[in-house]
């Protein structure tokens, strides 16, 4: 059998060997060091403005510790994207919040600002009053950013942007990331970049920066000895893994470069086939990494389903995955509040993601236009 070609695979640089190595020469085997301190002083050059950057042990560590800082606590409500991964809504869950689903809009796929605003009326409604939005820029693209912060300020609610799948990423020209009230980045290691695993949180107020730090590590007061005023995480990244985000960070803008090739290709190939979608910025004020290529199939029109390509290029090795089952209709959120329809639902159902990887080769793209052949 042919090797198998990956949905986003990890691809190095060449220099982060080089950092990592220094580390291991310095015994900096810690989470903290030059390398973490490197990091995210890079993170922040590329992010541009006033942002401040907290490198952390992942995304999820991210969006937990940003939940913490913008005060949700046992009872309080979050609204939530619903089409996302899972690790945008666990964290409401882990400080004992309620997660408030919203459904998509069609042009981004990211949260819906009329059914955001929809969701917040009816919460006031009913005497509760969300105490954050998390807005996902998902698959690398940019959520309505003017709407949905136009809506977020009407109401006073923070916004907590989940731009894990989209650095490098652009609205208007400025960076996903740094629209919330807090932003939050993932390195895992199928993300643009990657750190092995690793996030980063990211705010323009110092003093949160700092915050999130001391709640990183273990929350330990200054003290001589071990002591504790606050509930503390382990959350902190190491910095052998900030030595590979060194590395990663040099090639940030290639990388994106790439994926957003590998969309052209797709466009390209499936440009002839009616009832089949690739997934592209909806206007010029939109500018994505194209982290992932999607694309959405529409059976009654093309005469196939987008299963049928997913066992198609499963029997070559190729991996493909359906896009995100939406978190209203996980078992584990089945009583959750949801505003929507069923776009989300329908994205499911006729999308899928294709192998997007900023490592993939000649040899490799013609194995993936091979195996869609029957498709276009």
């Amino acid at each position: 059998m042919n090797n198998k070609i990956y949905l986003s695979s990890p691809h190095m640089g060449g220099t982060e060997q080089k950092y990592v190595k220094e580390a291991f020469d310095q015994n900096w085997i810690a989470p903290l060091g030059p390398n973490v301190t490197g990091f995210e002083t890079a993170i922040e050059s590329y992010l541009g403005g006033e942002n401040k950057v907290a490198a952390l042990s992942s995304g999820t560590a991210a969006i937990h510790l940003g939940l913490i800082l913008l005060g949700v606590s046992k009872g309080d409500e979050v609204i939530c994207q619903s089409f996302t991964f899972s690790a945008s809504a666990n964290p409401i869950v882990y400080q004992g919040a309620t997660p408030v689903f919203v459904d998509s809009e069609q042009e981004t796929w990211n949260m819906c600002p009329k059914h955001l605003e929809e969701a917040i009326k009816d919460r006031i409604r009913k005497g509760k009053k969300p105490k954050a939005i998390i807005a996902v820029h998902l698959y690398g693209m940019p959520f309505n950013v003017d709407a949905i912060l136009a809506i977020a300020n009407t109401y006073e609610i923070p916004v907590l942007e989940d731009s894990a799948e989209a650095l490098g990423s652009t609205y208007n020209g400025q960076k996903c990331g740094t629209f919330g009230s807090i932003g939050i980045l993932s390195f895992n290691g199928n993300k643009i970049i990657t750190t092995s695993g690793g996030g980063a949180l990211v705010t323009k107020d110092n003093a949160l920066k700092e915050r999130a730090i001391f709640l990183a590590t273990q929350a330990r007061d200054n003290a001589p000895h071990y002591q504790h005023s606050n509930i503390g995480y382990n959350y902190r990244l190491s910095n052998i893994c900030a030595g590979i985000g060194r590395g990663q960070m040099e090639v940030l803008d290639k990388h994106i470069e790439l994926r957003r090739e590998m969309n052209k290709f797709y466009t390209s190939l499936f440009s002839n086939q009616e009832g089949v979608s690739v997934f592209t910025e909806p206007t010029t004020d939109y500018f994505s990494n194209h982290w992932l290529s999607c694309i959405t199939v529409t059976p009654e029109t093309a005469g196939f389903t987008a299963e049928d390509i997913r066992l198609a290029m499963a029997e070559d090795n190729i991996e493909c995955r359906p896009l995100w089952k939406p978190m209203h209709l996980q078992p584990i959120f089945k009583d959750a509040p949801y505003y929507g329809t069923n776009f989300a639902e329908t994205l499911f159902e006729n999308g899928l993601c294709l192998p997007s990887g900023s490592n993939l080769s000649d040899a490799e793209r013609q194995r993936i236009r091979t195996a869609l052949r029957p498709f276009v």
